[in-house]
């Protein structure tokens, strides 16, 4: 399976068209959102071109494609224009003999583990900046932030396929891989 994995888009209608470029490039069987969808928050400025109800066409078109988590900016009024489950704090996944734990990041992250075995993987957003790294024998993974990104990072995305993670930009460039 090849997954695109995003974070963190805000509601910025200029990088989820950005985005949506990239998943006709990359062709993933799913998408999996790890939340912060439409909401800019009140930590954040305005994000490039913040249009909510662009970026939920852009979600709704794409909703057989999409699984998600909640975000810390997200919440029901979100869901109700939303056609497809992102209330969820977490999801579990098994990746090729790998057990997944998806979050959004602001409950579960490096300082505060959920429940999970040796050589598990904690993958999460929140925090705006890409991760490749442990803690402990938990690997945790971010992909970095799709429009509001932080501490000099791109703007990213992830790809997972065939047991390697890509960290990418926007144009697809890979600036970091993992394999497990």
């Amino acid at each position: 399976m090849k997954l695109l994995i995003a974070s963190d888009l805000h509601g910025s209608s200029y990088f989820v068209e950005k985005l949506a470029q990239r998943v006709e490039a990359e062709q993933p069987d799913k998408i999996l959102l790890l939340g912060d969808l439409l909401y800019h928050g009140p930590r954040n400025a305005l994000p490039e071109l913040y249009d909510t109800s662009a970026v939920a066409k852009f979600l709704n078109d794409r909703k057989n494609m999409l699984l998600c988590v909640r975000g810390n900016c997200d919440t029901e009024v979100d869901q109700m224009v939303l056609e497809f489950p992102i209330l969820a704090d977490y999801c579990i996944l098994e990746l090729d003999g790998h057990t997944l734990f998806a979050t959004h990041g602001h409950r579960y992250n490096r300082e505060n583990l959920p429940p999970m075995g040796t050589g598990e993987i904690l993958l999460h957003g929140h925090t705006h900046i890409p991760e490749n790294g442990t803690c402990g024998d938990i690997r945790i993974l971010n992909p970095g932030s799709v429009s509001i990104p932080k501490m000099g990072s791109r703007n990213s995305y992830m790809i997972y396929e065939n047991g390697t993670f890509l960290w990418k930009d926007l144009d697809g460039e890979v600036y970091d891989t993992l394999t497990l």
